[in-house]
Parts: C-alpha cells; structure tokens; sequence
C-alpha cells in the first residue's frame, strides 16, 4: 500500500471538500483503480472516503453555523451538499442533533478555545451515530 499516494487524495479531499468529487477522482490523485483506492483508503484511515469527505464537510458546516451568519440551507451549498434532506440527515447522524438545533445553540464557550482546540472538540464521530442506532435497554 503507498500510503503517500492516499493522503494525496485525502488532502485534496481536506482542500476541496466543497467541490463535487466522487471516488474515481480520487483515485486518479492516488494514482489507484477506483475499486482498489476504496479499499486501501479505508484500510488507511479507518473510513471509507465518501465517509470521510461527509466528516470534512459537516465540520466545516458546524463551524459556519456557530458563527450563526448564514442558514442552514446557505451552509449546506457553502460545504458542497447537493441535498439538504441528505445533508441534515447526516449531519444529525454524526453529531447527535439536527443544524438548525445546532445552530440556535449558545456557542459562545467556544469563543475563547483557539480553532484547532475548537475543531478537535466539536469533530463529528462515528460514535454518535452507533449510539444513537443501539437499541434501548429496559
């Protein structure tokens, strides 16, 4: 496995989250078949790359909507979602509410914690998700 040529692809992810890419694209960056990247790729970094690029985007989506200048379906074409169904449902998938809940939240407590604190803190995790899918106990 080269790795080098997956974090190409996983950078250009990183830069151009907003952009419409799809896995043959990121293949050709990787220099890999598509089949072949897609595998490697979630070996490499523990997710598949549609999976990371969803991480990219709703991060960046939580920091516009803390800012609370822009709307929800504003910050969902701002990050490159084509749905806002789909972007919302993800979006309370991996951080455990809806955006608009979200964005009316106080974010102020964030204010003073410098960025990459701030993103480290509020990264969306697959362990939302799973716990949100685990069925309840009596």
């Amino acid at each position: 496995m080269n790795v080098e040529h997956l974090r190409r692809a996983r950078d250009l992810i990183d830069r151009e989250y907003a952009r419409p890419l799809d896995v043959p694209a990121l293949a050709r960056a990787a220099l890999m078949s598509p089949s072949h990247f897609a595998r490697q790729f979630r070996v490499a970094f523990g997710e598949t790359p549609y999976q990371y690029l969803m991480t990219r985007r709703i991060e960046r989506a939580q920091a516009l909507l803390r800012r609370g200048d822009l709307s929800v379906t504003e910050v969902c074409v701002a990050v490159g979602a084509t749905s806002l169904g789909s972007f919302s449902a993800r979006f309370t998938e991996l951080v455990g509410e809806p955006p608009s809940a979200y964005r009316a939240r106080d974010h102020s407590r964030l204010a003073a914690v410098p960025a990459c604190f701030a993103k480290r803190l509020t990264r969306p995790t697959r362990a939302v998700s799973e716990k949100r899918r685990a069925p309840a106990r009596a």
